[in-house]
């Protein structure tokens, strides 16, 4: 458990960085001219609003953060501006404090309940409005650190660690994907299945550090051979690969493989244990014209381009073999 737990505990460790915009909204031009006073100077990028209305319409163009709010306002009231922005998806969480005259325990209660998350007095000093800044942007800085915590953890368990490539996870939803909008749209697609020949005796001769960095080095050169975006490759386990040729015909595919089966046998791979020779074998499989398409799915496929690459095993390896 200790690694998960200082993964965990490392986003508490905060850096604030910028401070965060933030949206004033109040139909008191005195109001609003105040607090940009206080606001300014003290580092935070202002905008303002004199209405509810306009500070829906203000978050949507440009998004902030951080809103100040009048509760007491003639169009849409500040509860009223505070469910409405609780209702909506923004991009990041907006931190909400209530500015009003009436600060009675059933004014604060209702502020709160409506999504606010702060209550504070026209009556306050500068001081004390700066001071709560602060706590909303650390909340905020949390907010973003947590995010970024949980989108690496995605990234991770999508990706091979060795390679960085696409790991058998990835590989299987992200065609499913494919297949899926080809199936209603139409179009090409061709799956390569790939091999690594004689992987073993590579680790066997020259150590298993030596297997990585030949592990490394074949999606490195995978990458420079694909001619597309679209185009990807994922690392299934041990010494064999897969890459999904997304809007590619059988001829397009061929012409890819015979690429790739090249750029690995032409130039030895660099190791600290020396230049090691390597050669791959590839089967293709991907939707013919006129087959039954809605048949075809992730199993089929996988088990065509299979089937060829282990014809191309048995006939001598380093070669590609397709329909």
């Amino acid at each position: 458990m200790e690694p998960d737990l200082g993964a965990t505990t490392q986003v508490l460790k905060l850096e604030l960085g910028v401070s965060p915009r933030v949206l004033l909204v109040d139909d008191d031009e005195l109001v609003l001219a105040r607090l940009e006073g206080v606001l300014g100077p003290a580092g935070f990028d202002v905008c303002t609003a004199a209405s509810g209305s306009g500070a829906l319409a203000s978050l949507e163009k440009t998004f902030a953060p951080v809103v100040i709010m009048d509760l007491k306002m003639p169009d849409m009231d500040g509860l009223e501006v505070c469910r409405t922005i609780r209702e909506r998806t923004w991009p990041g969480y907006v931190y909400i404090l209530l500015l009003t005259a009436q600060d009675a325990e059933e004014d604060i209660l209702a502020g709160l309940d409506a999504g606010a998350d702060d209550y504070l007095s026209k009556r306050m000093s500068s001081a004390q409005l700066l001071a709560r800044l602060r706590t909303a942007q650390r909340i905020l800085t949390l907010e973003r650190s947590l995010k970024g915590a949980l989108a690496e953890k995605r990234r991770l368990a999508l990706t091979d660690a060795l390679t960085g490539a696409p790991n058998r996870r990835y590989f299987l939803r992200r065609l499913g994907r494919e297949l899926k909008r080809v199936h209603r749209f139409g179009g090409d697609l061709c799956v390569m299945s790939l091999d690594i020949d004689h992987f073993k005796q590579v680790n066997d001769r020259y150590g298993h550090a030596s297997g990585d960095a030949v592990l490394q080095e074949f999606v490195r050169r995978i990458g420079h051979c694909l001619p597309r975006k679209t185009d990807w490759c994922a690392r299934m386990g041990g010494e064999e690969f897969a890459v999904v040729l997304e809007e590619t015909n059988l001829e397009g595919a061929r012409i890819v493989a015979e690429r790739l089966r090249h750029t690995m046998a032409v130039s030895p791979m660099r190791t600290r244990a020396g230049a090691i020779k390597v050669t791959v074998s590839i089967g293709v499989s991907g939707l013919e014209v006129g087959a039954n398409r809605n048949a075809v799915c992730i199993d089929s496929l996988m088990h065509q381009a299979d089937q060829y690459l282990y014809a191309s095993k048995k006939n001598g390896r380093n070669r590609v073999t397709l329909p």
